[in-house]
């Protein structure tokens, strides 16, 4: 597989990159974390490029919202058709710059086409409301509008269908968007808006932004009156920085930040059925992602018996570059992660945690780290306390319910957690007792289209995804009529 012949099928022209070389433009380079190599040289556009833009899509949102919703809906159901009849290559491009194995990147692919068309469908359905006026003389009801131009900022480690999550349901309602990928993986992003230009979004309806430090971008963004919303998706740390951006022009902001998803276990739970769960929240995307499983508790009665079977799973996984086949864990980022993950599970084994597996950078070159299992974790490790976003599975013995549940609230963050029980009465005590936006409850995955994807507390704000995704981005308008 050549991924530069990928990237070509995925663009309207074979030197539709042409213009990256424009001497008035720096560029700014793309490399694979698992080999280095320069896949691309992107133009750094300047502040100057994205006021141009926000300019263009505030001119095109009011033509594209006036458009009828069935119109903007198969537009939509062509962008997806064309994610979908293009996913061979595309996967290409996503394990090329970010490093997820290729099944992986396919299914991501169509995780972000099944995004596309549910908004899709959902442009159809946006619905006001009527209710009883006081006196004869008057009508009242609800309308609600796009609420214009849309800046999103989307995140590296899932650069297709954090696009589609945050796009499609702005495009869907009547917004424009200026994009904003992570300048790490920009590639993905760039095929997915030349397939959308393919499906016949408008000029200025859907901008994508190209540059190396996104601290600019965010600030104009958050504070350039044209822009009526920001959509963000990142580190808490950020997502703060934005919100006081955006606090001068009282701007509507929705925000999936940093979390430090727990995973429980109680007793009487299918063990092995934990196991699966535990395997896929924490080393899908060889644990770079916001809903990994950060924090794993397990119950006296069954802790050791659940240590024993994780291990023997984990040490089977396999390590390398995404498109070899049978890989399961690909590269860390880049090389900040790896030292990351060192220091955490340096300091659990000095504070007298056990290392099952793994635990060390793996091979040479790239951004490798062997799959790891700790036992005999503490609360006080940094494993246990920080968000470690990689392939580390650190198990922490608990006695009680309530033990439990003090343990996994306590936390800044509040976006997934997990668990495993059989008992009625546990679960239903445990599910509403967890300050979390998502509980998945006997499973390890459970993102969906048709869900509402978000946190609370310190995790962000908003909600991504179902028809609540759709609200972010519309405007309520109460209308009453008099003298009638």
């Amino acid at each position: 597989m050549i991924f530069t012949t990928s990237l070509t099928n995925c663009l309207s022209t074979p030197d539709a990159l042409g213009f990256v070389n424009a001497p008035s433009l720096a560029t700014f380079d793309v490399r694979s974390p698992s080999t280095g190599l320069l896949l691309a040289s992107l133009p750094d556009m300047d502040l100057g490029i994205l006021r141009a833009t926000i300019d263009k899509a505030a001119v095109a949102q009011k033509e594209w919202a006036g458009r009828p919703a069935a119109e903007r809906s198969d537009i939509m159901r062509r962008w997806c058709n064309l994610i979908i009849a293009q996913v061979h290559d595309l996967s290409a491009v996503l394990t090329a710059e970010m490093g997820k194995p290729l099944p992986e990147s396919r299914s991501e692919l169509l995780h972000a086409a099944a995004y596309v068309e549910w908004y899709a469908e959902e442009a159809k359905r946006i619905y006001g409301e009527t209710f009883p006026a006081p006196s004869r003389d008057k009508r009242m009801l609800v309308i609600k509008q796009p609420i214009g131009v849309v800046g999103a900022i989307t995140p590296w480690n899932f650069p297709a269908s954090m696009v589609a999550r945050k796009v499609a349901p702005a495009l869907a309602v009547g917004c424009s968007v200026v994009l904003k990928p992570a300048e790490q993986t920009p590639l993905v992003a760039l095929a997915l808006h030349t397939l959308a230009q393919r499906a016949g979004f408008p000029d200025g309806v859907f901008n994508l932004i190209l540059a190396a430090k996104g601290n600019a971008v965010g600030k104009e963004l958050c504070t350039n009156t044209k822009v009526r919303k920001i959509s963000f998706t990142g580190s808490t740390e950020v997502g703060r920085l934005l919100m006081r951006q955006c606090a001068e022009h009282i701007k509507k902001i929705s925000l999936e930040l940093g979390g430090s998803a727990p995973f429980i276990v109680f007793d009487d739970a299918d063990l092995d059925a934990a196991i699966e769960g535990a395997m896929q929240a924490k080393f899908r995307n060889a644990g770079q992602t916001c809903v990994s499983a950060n924090r794993i508790y397990i119950q006296d009665g069954i802790y050791d018996r659940f240590a024993e079977k994780l291990t023997e799973k984990v040490r089977k996984l396999s390590v390398g570059d995404g498109v070899t086949p049978g890989v399961a864990i690909g590269p860390m980022i880049d090389a900040r992660s790896i030292k990351k993950l060192k220091s955490h599970v340096d300091d659990a084994i000095t504070k007298g945690a056990r290392l099952l597996c793994g635990g060390n950078r793996h091979g040479k070159s790239g951004t490798f780290f062997e799959p790891t299992v700790i036992s005999n974790v503490r609360r006080d490790m940094l494993v246990a306390c920080d968000e470690t976003f990689g392939p580390v599975a650190p198990l922490i013995r608990f006695s009680t319910v309530e033990d439990v549940i003090e343990q996994a609230n306590d936390t800044i963050y509040g976006l997934a957690a997990y668990f495993y029980a059989n008992d009625l009465k546990k679960v239903w005590h445990v599910a509403e007792a967890l300050e979390y936006g998502m509980v998945g409850i006997n499973t390890g995955r459970m993102s969906s289209e048709a869900a509402p994807f978000g946190g609370m507390k310190q995790s962000g704000m908003g909600r991504e995804g179902s028809r609540h995704g759709a609200d972010d981005y519309l405007e309520m308008k109460y209308l009453c009529f008099g003298n009638l």
